[in-house]
């Protein structure tokens, strides 16, 4: 594989790696919005909001759409989703065979 594209990946998941900004991008799953509606949301401060959508604005993960004063943010790519979802199964595995290592242990 090239090294470019796995410099790509390596750069991309380390801007998933902040649960703020996985939480925004679950957010913005449900559709796009503005800083104070994710704010609200999520029950972080805006300027914490703003830093974390910063990142993932340079990243390209999301784009920000001026409307009139504010910013209305989305999802670059409805694909993203499709990630958390996998990644949620994931975590679901590793969860599941722990408790049934956890269950046999008891024996």
């Amino acid at each position: 594989m090239d090294y470019e594209l796995q410099k790509f990946k390596a750069d991309f998941f380390k801007a998933l790696s902040n649960p703020i900004r996985i939480k925004i991008l679950e957010v913005l799953s449900n559709g796009e919005m503005g800083v104070s509606e994710i704010q609200r949301v999520i029950g972080n401060e805006s300027s914490t909001v703003s830093q974390q959508l910063k990142v993932l604005r340079n990243k390209n993960i999301v784009v920000g759409t001026k409307s009139g004063n504010r910013v209305i943010y989305s999802l670059r790519d409805p694909l993203i989703i499709d990630l958390l979802l996998v990644a949620r199964q994931i975590f679901n595995s590793h969860l599941i065979g722990t408790i049934q290592i956890l269950d046999r242990s008891k024996d």
